[in-house]
């Protein structure tokens, strides 16, 4: 069996090849381009290095959110072309799943962060020994209001993602049990964790129901929140129609 990996919902950019139980190949880059530069060099890169035929593939599992929103479109339309053109389907992975099993075997539980702005993260509760088991899904949370989550349930806790530079001290004044940051090698999205938990799908993992496998045209990113833009909007109409209203009105 063989899934393409492919991760664009933050600042990183990664793509990967998982065969079997063998991850082929692999091509990460964190560094401030857009996914539009570098996903399909990237798996071009990989095709020439493995004489790749792309045709060989059983399927393409993406991040499927939450995150960035132009960087998981572009991930969603890179895969959703790809997956028209060789007629494969697509495997819907949410990205705090596959940033969490990363952390695969550690003890305690694990909480990835990612910075969603405004004190608030993208996160979720997993535990990681044998497997991925899901404590709390994916959600956005205010940080001090999930380091108090994390301070009821007493046990050590493992976090990662880009949240954590950016609420380092937020989580060093609010977290009353024993917690770590996880190395380079860990603290940050994979495509190939993405391409095992696709591949688990695929072979109908019994212990893991978060990643699906979709068509191509079915494929949608996961939000989890409105835009900024559009939140911008929405409340630049709220004031304007507040302006509007007499004493009276109210």
């Amino acid at each position: 069996m063989r899934v393409l990996g492919i991760e664009s919902s933050s600042l990183v950019a990664s793509v990967a090849l998982v065969t079997d139980d063998i991850l082929t190949a692999e091509y990460t880059v964190d560094f401030k381009k857009t996914h539009s530069q570098t996903l399909l060099p990237m798996l071009d890169e990989i095709v020439k290095l493995l004489d790749l035929d792309l045709g060989t593939l059983d399927a393409i599992a993406v991040a499927g959110g939450p995150g960035s929103f132009t960087g998981l479109r572009i991930g969603a339309a890179t895969a959703k072309g790809l997956g028209l053109a060789l007629k494969k389907p697509l495997i819907h992975v949410p990205t705090v799943d596959a940033m969490a099993y990363n952390m695969w075997g550690a003890a305690g539980l694990v909480c990835p962060i990612m910075d969603a702005k405004r004190s608030q993260v993208y996160t979720g509760l997993y535990r990681t020994e044998d497997g991925l088991e899901v404590l709390m899904e994916q959600c956005p949370m205010d940080m001090r209001e999930l380091a108090r989550l994390l301070n009821r349930k007493g046990e050590k806790v493992i976090f990662l993602g880009d949240g954590v530079p950016v609420y380092q001290k937020i989580i060093e004044e609010e977290m009353q049990v024993p917690y770590v940051f996880a190395p380079p090698q860990m603290n940050r999205q994979r495509a190939a964790c993405v391409a095992a938990l696709g591949m688990g799908a695929l072979g109908e993992d019994p212990a893991y129901k978060g990643a699906h496998v979709v068509s191509p045209e079915e494929f949608t990113p996961e939000y989890l929140r409105k835009p900024q833009a559009e939140r911008q909007r929405e409340a630049e109409a709220s004031e304007q129609g507040a302006a509007k209203k007499l004493p009276g009105d109210y």
